[in-house]
C-alpha cells in the first residue's frame, strides 16, 4: 500500500536564492519519505504609516496617491507571483502549493504560533531570511526564533535553515546561541536585563549588611523611602527605553554586543561601589536620574527638530508630487501630439508609395501599350498585306492560281532556308555535344541514394520508361532542372565489380552519337544518362504510337542521315585503343533519338572488352540489318526482294516519302555487302569502309533535297507539307504558332517549355532572345488551318 503524503510547511521570504538554499535543504532532508511541499508567504498591508519605493526614493505611504499606490502594489504582487512561481518550479516532481498570509499589526511570532495551532503544523521549516524580512519591535531575528522554538506547540518539529544548513538553538542563564551541525556558534542573544531587576539586587545587598547605627524602625523607614525612589526610577527608565528601544534594536540586528542600557548602567555603576551608604547612594542615583532626564528633554527636542524637518519634507514632497503630476500631464500632451504627428506622417508615407506605386503602373502600361501598338501595326501591316491578297483573288481567278503558286515558290525557298539552319543547328549541337562529353569525362558525378530516389519520385510506375529486361529498369527524372535517363540495374544481375567496370566503361568512351552518361550510383546500382526526347528507333519505325501520340514519320534523308551517325559511332568503338571495342547489341532498341532526332547508340557493357578482334562482323551485320529496318519500315525482310529494282520500291517504306532509287539503291547494295560480311570477297569489309561509302550517300541526298528535287513527308499520306507550318522544335504542324523574338514562329507549348527551363538563346540561330514576349501568328495559324482543310477534302 502507498504511503500517505505527510505536509512540511516551508516559510520562505522574497530573497530568491535563500528560498531555493531553504528548499533544497527541505528536498534532500525528506528525500526518501513522500511528502508534499506548503510554502508559507506572509503578504504585508500597506497603511498609511508605511513606507513605499518610488523612482523620488523611499516615501510614506500617506505621501502617494491611491492610484499610484494601487500600481505599487500590483507590481509588487507581480513580483512576488514570480519569486513563488519559480519556487513552486524548483520543486520539481514534489507536489507544492502556495499558502498565502495577510500579516496587518501582529507581530510574526505570534502570526506564526497562530498558524502552527489553526493548520495542524507537525513539520515547519523557516528560512532565516523570512524572520530578518519580518517587521517587528524590540525583537531580533535571534529572538524570535528563540520566541518560536520556546512557544510552539510539542507535536510540531521546528527547523532553522540558515544558508542552506540547519542551525541549532541553545539556551544558557542569559545567553541564546545558534550553532550550525558542527557546533559552531552562528550568533548569540543575551537577554536584557530589567532595571528594576539591578535596584532590588542592590536593595537586597544592602539590607544584608549590618548598620550599626541604624535601628529597625530607621530600616522599616528607608525601605519605604527606597521603594519610592524604585518606583520612580523605573517610571524614568520606562520612557528611556521607550526613546532608545529603536537603538536597542539595531544594536542586536546587526550584531553588536549586547550591552545593558544606560540606567541599568547607572545602577551598575553604583553596585559597583559597596563602601557608598544608602544616603551616598540614593544621591549619586539621583543626581544621575537628573542627568538622564536632562538627556531626555534633549532628545525631546531633537524629536520635535526632526517632527518639523518631516513636516517640511512631507510639504516638499507634496509639492514635488504636485509637480511630477504636471510634468504628467504635459509628457502625455507632448506623447499625443507625437502620436498625432506620426499618423499624419504615416498618412503621407502611404500617400507618397501610393502615387509612386501609381507612376510604376503607369509607366509599365505606357510600356506594354508601346509593345503592343507595335505589334498591333505589324499585325495590321500583314492584314493589310492578306486583305490585297484575297481582293486580287476575287477580282480573277487566274491571277490567285498564279499568286498562290508564287507563294508556294517563296514557302518553298523558306522551306530550304530553314532545313539549312536546321543542318546548321544540328551540327552546332553536336559540336556543343561533344564539348560537354569531354566535360563530363573530367567530372563525372557520383549521386546518392536520396538524390536518384527523389529524381525518380522514388522510382514510381509513372516515371518508368521500359523495363530493359530482367536485369534492368529505365526511369525518366529530373535533377538540376534537367531531364535525365536512369537506368536501373537489378542486384542479382550484376555484381559490384561488373557494374565499376560498366562505369568505367562507358565514361571513358565520349562520342557526339554514343548515348552520354551524367553520374552513376552505387546502391542501388544504376547509371544516368541524358534523356533522349524522341525515344527509340524501334518505336518511331515499328509502333504506330508513342507515348500515348501519334507515331513521328522519318523523310528518307532523316533515315540516311541516322544511318551515317549509327556508322560514325561503330566505327569510333572499333577503332579503340588499345584494341577495339565490339558493341554486339546493334539493334532499332539500342538507338536513341533527340528532340531533333539526332542519333546516339545505348546498349555498352562490360562484356565488350571481352570481345576479340575477329568478331567485328557480328557490329557491320547488324549495321547492315539496321539500315534495312531504316529502307523498309519493318524489322523482317526477304533478301531475294532486294535483288531489282521493282521488288525494292514494293519494300520501301512509304512512310518515308518518295526515295531517290539511285540512293535507295546505293544503301540496299551496301547493306548486301554487310549482311554477307562472312562469305566471299566481303569477308575483309571495315566499318571505316562503309562510313565512306555512306557519307557519299548523304551527300546526294543532301544536295537532293537543297535543290527541291524530292519532298518529304510528316506522318501523314501528303507530301506537299509546307516546313513553315512545321515547329522547328516538335517537327510537326503547328496548331497555335506564336512568334519570338528571334522572329521565327514556334509552337506554343515548345517555346514555353524552352523559355521556362531557363534558355534565353534561339533555337534556331543560337542567339541571344531580346526578350521572353511571344506574340500569336494568327495568318500562320489560318493557313495552317485552310491547309490542313484541303487536305481532309482531299485525303477523306
Amino acid at each position: 500500500m502507498e504511503a500517505q503524503e505527510e505536509k512540511v510547511y516551508v516559510a520562505l521570504g522574497d530573497e530568491l536564492q535563500d528560498g531555493y538554499k531553504t528548499l533544497e535543504w527541505t528536498l534532500r532532508r525528506w528525500k526518501s519519505q513522500p511528502i508534499s511541499i506548503v510554502i508559507l508567504h506572509v503578504t504585508y498591508t500597506l497603511s498609511g504609516k508605511d513606507y513605499v519605493y518610488t523612482p523620488f526614493g523611499k516615501l510614506p505611504a500617506s505621501c502617494v496617491s491611491d492610484e499610484k499606490l494601487k500600481i505599487l502594489r500590483k507590481y509588487e504582487q507581480e513580483k512576488i507571483d514570480k519569486i513563488l512561481s519559480k519556487y513552486i518550479t524548483f520543486c520539481g516532481k514534489v507536489k507544492a502549493e502556495i499558502l498565502n498570509v495577510e500579516k496587518y499589526d501582529e507581530p510574526i511570532h505570534k502570526l506564526i504560533l497562530d498558524l502552527i495551532l489553526g493548520l495542524h503544523i507537525t513539520k515547519l521549516v523557516i528560512g532565516f531570511a523570512f524572520i530578518k524580512s519580518s517587521s517587528w519591535k524590540a525583537k531580533t531575528a535571534i529572538g524570535v526564533s528563540f520566541y518560536i522554538h520556546e512557544h510552539k506547540a510539542e507535536s510540531c518539529d521546528l527547523f532553522i535553515i540558515c544558508g542552506g544548513k540547519e542551525v541549532f538553538l541553545r539556551g544558557a542563564n542569559d545567553q541564546r546561541i545558534m550553532e550550525d551541525d558542527k557546533g559552531v556558534m552562528v550568533a548569540k542573544l543575551k537577554d536584557k536585563v530589567s532595571f528594576k531587576f539591578f535596584v532590588e539586587k542592590m536593595f537586597l545587598e544592602n539590607r544584608r549588611r549590618p548598620f550599626a547605627s541604624s535601628t529597625r524602625k530607621d530600616s522599616s523607614s528607608m525601605q519605604n523611602h527606597w521603594e519610592n525612589c524604585v518606583q520612580e526610577i523605573e517610571i524614568y527608565y520606562q520612557k528611556l527605553c521607550s526613546n532608545l528601544d529603536g537603538e536597542e534594536d539595531y544594536e542586536q540586528e546587526t550584531g553588536t554586543s549586547q550591552l545593558p542600557s544606560p540606567t541599568v548602567a547607572i545602577m551598575l555603576e553604583i553596585n559597583a561601589n559597596p563602601n557608598m551608604s544608602l544616603a551616598e547612594r540614593i544621591e549619586s542615583l539621583r543626581k544621575k536620574i537628573s542627568e538622564t532626564h536632562d538627556r531626555i528633554r534633549l532628545k525631546k527636542k531633537e524629536t520635535k527638530a526632526n517632527v518639523e524637518r518631516h513636516a517640511k519634507a512631507e510639504r516638499v514632497i507634496c509639492l514635488c508630487e504636485r509637480r511630477a503630476q504636471e510634468l504628467e500631464v504635459q509628457i502625455k500632451e507632448e506623447a499625443g501630439n507625437r502620436t498625432e504627428l506620426n499618423k499624419k506622417l504615416n498618412t503621407e508615407k502611404e500617400q507618397l508609395n501610393e502615387v509612386i506605386n501609381d507612376i510604376e503602373e503607369s509607366k509599365n502600361r505606357i510600356k506594354s501599350a508601346i509593345e503592343l501598338q507595335s505589334v498591333l501595326s505589324h499585325k495590321l501591316h500583314l492584314s493589310k498585306m492578306a486583305k490585297s491578297q484575297a481582293e486580287a483573288q476575287l477580282q480573277n481567278e487566274v491571277v490567285k492560281r498564279a499568286e498562290m503558286v508564287r507563294e508556294i515558290e517563296v514557302l518553298r525557298g523558306g522551306r530550304d532556308v530553314f532545313r539549312r539552319r536546321i543542318e546548321f543547328g544540328r551540327e552546332k549541337d553536336g559540336i556543343g555535344m561533344a564539348a560537354r562529353l569531354s566535360e563530363l569525362s573530367c567530372c563525372l558525378r557520383e549521386y546518392t541514394d536520396e538524390e536518384i530516389k527523389l529524381a525518380t519520385d522514388d522510382f514510381s510506375e509513372l516515371f518508368r520508361l521500359k523495363s530493359g529486361s530482367d536485369l534492368s529498369s529505365v526511369y525518366k527524372g529530373r535533377i538540376n532542372h534537367v531531364t535525365v535517363a536512369v537506368k536501373v540495374l537489378k542486384a542479382n544481375g550484376l555484381s559490384q565489380e561488373d557494374f565499376q567496370a560498366k562505369v568505367k566503361l562507358i565514361s571513358n568512351i565520349r562520342h557526339p552519337h554514343l548515348l552520354a552518361m551524367m553520374g552513376y550510383c552505387s546502391q542501388p546500382s544504376c547509371i544516368v544518362f541524358e534523356y533522349m526526347h524522341s525515344g527509340s528507333l524501334r518505336d518511331i519505325l515499328f509502333s504506330t504510337r508513342v507515348k500515348g501520340n501519334r507515331a513521328r514519320a522519318l523523310w528518307w534523308h532523316d533515315r540516311v542521315r541516322i544511318a551515317a551517325e549509327v556508322c560514325s559511332a561503330v566505327c569510333y568503338l572499333h577503332m579503340a585503343l588499345p584494341k577495339p571495342i565490339v558493341h554486339g547489341h546493334l539493334s532499332p532498341s539500342n538507338i536513341l533519338l533527340d528532340r531533333n532526332l539526332v542519333a546516339k547508340v545505348s546498349g555498352l557493357g562490360p562484356n565488350q572488352y571481352n570481345y576479340d578482334e575477329s568478331q567485328l562482323g557480328w557490329d557491320i551485320r547488324a549495321f547492315g540489318v539496321l539500315t534495312l529496318n531504316l529502307l523498309t519500315g519493318s524489322n523482317w525482310i526477304d533478301e531475294d526482294m532486294l535483288m531489282d529494282k521493282a521488288g525494292l520500291v514494293r519494300v520501301l517504306d512509304d512512310k518515308a516519302g518518295p526515295w531517290p532509287l539511285d540512293l535507295a539503291e546505293g544503301l540496299v547494295g551496301l547493306v548486301l555487302r554487310c549482311l554477307s560480311i562472312n562469305n566471299g570477297p566481303n569477308k575483309g569489309l571495315k566499318m571505316v569502309t562503309i562510313m565512306e561509302e555512306l557519307e557519299e550517300i548523304r551527300k546526294k541526298g543532301d544536295a537532293l533535297v537543297a535543290t527541291g528535287g524530292y519532298g518529304c513527308v510528316d506522318g501523314d499520306v501528303s507530301i506537299d507539307v509546307p516546313r513553315v507550318f512545321l515547329c522547328p522544335i516538335f517537327q510537326e504542324v503547328m496548331k497555335d504558332p506564336h512568334v519570338a523574338a528571334d522572329g521565327f514562329s514556334y509552337e506554343r507549348e515548345a517555346i514555353a517549355e524552352w523559355l521556362r527551363i531557363g534558355r534565353d538563346t534561339s533555337p534556331m540561330t543560337n542567339l541571344k532572345l531580346d526578350h521572353k514576349i511571344l506574340v500569336p501568328n494568327d495568318n500562320l495559324r489560318s493557313l495552317a488551318q485552310n491547309w490542313h482543310d484541303k487536305r481532309s477534302l482531299s485525303y477523306p
